[in-house]
């Protein structure tokens, strides 16, 4: 039979991919700081 398993919602399917890509947009965030030598406020033009 079939897994009929829901993957949307709060479970943790869901969660453990949300905090990966939580995770991995984090370090590209800091990473173009590094590499722009600019805060993400300024790259928006915010600041």
């Amino acid at each position: 039979m079939e897994n009929q398993d829901t993957k949307f919602g709060f479970t943790q399917f869901a969660e453990t991919w949300n905090g990966r890509l939580a995770m991995l947009g984090f370090i590209i965030g800091i990473a173009t700081e590094f590499l722009t030598d600019k805060g993400i406020l300024s790259q928006l033009g915010l600041m």
